[in-house]
């Protein structure tokens, strides 16, 4: 297990250019695989998560060239995947495993899902129940409702499905299984949830819209190729955004970032706790991006609840982080979904900020957080999830003394050169 040992920092200064959107990767290979033609994708994001998605379609027959600057996906068409000989391998990408399902549940061929320790522990019942309603046959080889998979052909047809939960990864699933389902599928969210697999869809040719929370996808003869430009991913860019304003004496620029409106709740919870942020360069176009520019900031506290959360999910660690140096409490509520990430991301985030020094209370569906408390190096356990990694490497430039990283190589998954970007930041 690698340890990484972090040093409080200075003024952060510079630009950076954060990787690919690690989602809207995903989707790339995905709908490039099942679509007509050659898709090219440019700033695709390398981590291993990504990687698990392009495995698993060459293992269906799917020609994927990595070229130096960019992917070409060499589709076959809605229903030209043809059976891996193996079990398909997801590592440790819940993304994959879950919007995979949605795919296969479609397919005239049987196939088995599995991955790591940590994505076999993660639930799949949430995209099981709406798929098995469609018509699939999912079933869970250890019954218990986790990977592994088996997925064996069904007859499709179309639901409107009323989630429990404002999940992209769920909405996806079942939009993707209704492109081969007869008549059209629905999905209604209790708050909008990320909309790049509608997005995407739309530029494939499908025919999907969206009226208020609902999704709504008719099913599809076929999709066609495109050219897919991948904006530099917001999440990543969080911990960038986070050190510039926290850090005294930083400015920091950072290059083509997604600004989605489904998933900017980071920029504008910054915004609200007192955050000097200017986005410039604006390009509305497909996905909007924009070149963001922070400088430190004194930051107050702030209630962050109700329908942000899912346009903020997988920041929340960095914000918490962040609000031990604002003034007052900062209080995160509805985001039971954390308990379910790579980590119980709610209880490592108290138990590490506690471990520094910080004044933080778990909660049920989220924490409290009492800033202004001085905080001091520690021995941090990632638990392999690469936002906690991020999440401390950042803090801790902040903290009295040294900070140690166990497991700090599982930045990989989403953003493989962290370390460097935030280093070079730093001189």
């Amino acid at each position: 297990m690698n340890v990484r040992t972090i040093c409080p920092v200075k003024g952060l200064k510079g630009e950076v250019t954060i990787p690919g959107d690690k989602s809207i990767s995903h989707r790339s290979i995905m709908l490039g695989s099942i679509a007509l033609g050659t898709t090219e994708i440019t700033h695709f994001l390398e981590g291993a998560d990504c990687l698990s998605t392009i495995d698993c379609f060459r293992r269906m027959g799917v020609e994927i060239e990595r070229k130096p600057s960019s992917i070409l996906v060499h589709g076959k068409g809605l229903r030209g995947l043809t059976a891996s000989a193996s079990t398909l391998n997801v590592g440790n990408s819940g993304t994959t495993t879950r919007l995979i399902s949605g795919i296969l549940s479609g397919q005239n061929f049987a196939t088995t899902l599995s991955g790591d320790a940590s994505l076999n522990s993660r639930p799949m019942k949430r995209i099981m129940t709406p798929l098995n309603s469609m018509g699939a046959h999912i079933t869970s080889l250890n019954d218990n409702g986790c990977a592994p998979l088996r997925i064996e052909p069904g007859e499709l047809h179309g639901i409107h499905y009323q989630s429990p939960v404002a999940s992209a990864q769920v909405k996806s699933a079942v939009l993707l299984a209704g492109l081969y389902a007869e008549g059209p599928t629905s999905v209604t969210e209790p708050a909008l949830s990320r909309n790049h697999t509608e997005l995407m869809l739309n530029e494939f040719g499908a025919n999907v819209r969206t009226e208020g929370t609902t999704a709504i996808i008719q099913p599809a003869s076929e999709l066609f190729a495109k050219e897919i430009q991948v904006p530099g991913d917001i999440s990543s860019a969080a911990f960038f955004l986070a050190a510039g304003l926290m850090v005294p004496g930083s400015e920091i620029l950072i290059k083509n970032a997604g600004i989605n409106p489904t998933r900017d709740g980071m920029i504008r919870v910054c915004q609200a706790m007192g955050g000097d942020l200017t986005l410039l360069n604006k390009k509305e176009s497909g996905e909007p991006v924009a070149d963001i520019l922070v400088r430190s900031s004194s930051l107050h506290g702030m209630d962050i609840h109700g329908e942000i959360i899912p346009t903020l999910i997988d920041e929340l660690p960095m914000i918490a982080a962040m609000a031990c140096f604002a003034e007052g409490d900062t209080i995160i509520r509805d985001a039971a979904e954390l308990k379910v990430k790579e980590s119980n991301r709610i209880a490592v985030m108290v138990e590490s900020l506690s471990a520094m020094g910080a004044d933080v209370e778990e909660t049920e569906d989220g924490m409290i957080i009492h800033g202004g408390k001085p905080l001091h190096g520690a021995v941090i356990d990632s638990h392999l999830d690469h936002r906690i990694a991020m999440t401390f490497a950042v803090t801790a430039g902040m903290a009295e003394g040294e900070t140690e990283i166990l497991g700090a190589e599982c930045v990989n998954i989403s953003y493989p050169g962290f370390y460097q970007d935030l280093e070079r930041l730093t001189r």
